[in-house]
């Protein structure tokens, strides 16, 4: 299978590994991506929600990041100037900037976002798999 983006709660859950919150389809193609990635911003809302105390972990927020990045084999797809502006330009999308961006880079790199979010799964112009 080709290259998959991660939204940022799925890239959490396969960290974790809390499979039993993936689809059955989200769990196959993870397994069969030939590359996973996230978004530069899966980064920052990941530290935000540990700012928030929405989530935790026993080892330094950057650390967390690093060694998921490298245990799971997860690129970072970087926040291009492409990306910037097709953010910017979603027709009838909701206004979550971390949501915009990573739709964005769904659809500028040309890879399926795995995502449960019903809004972004609702976004026809994206393509999804759940």
């Amino acid at each position: 299978m080709k290259d998959l983006l991660l939204d940022t709660h799925v890239w959490i859950w396969v960290s974790i590994q809390k499979n039993d919150s993936l689809s059955g389809r989200a769990k196959r193609s993870i397994q069969k991506a030939r590359h996973k990635w996230i978004s530069a911003i899966s980064c920052w809302e990941l530290a935000k929600l540990v700012e928030k105390g929405r989530i935790s972990f026993s080892i330094p927020t950057l650390t967390w990041i690093l060694r998921s990045l490298s245990e799971y084999g997860i690129y970072i797809a970087e926040l291009s100037p492409e990306i910037a502006v097709e953010s910017t330009q979603l027709p009838d999308f909701h206004r979550d900037p971390a949501d915009q961006i990573i739709v964005a880079t769904s659809r500028v790199l040309g890879m399926p976002l795995v995502t449960s979010d019903d809004r972004i799964l609702d976004y026809l112009t994206v393509d999804t798999i759940w």
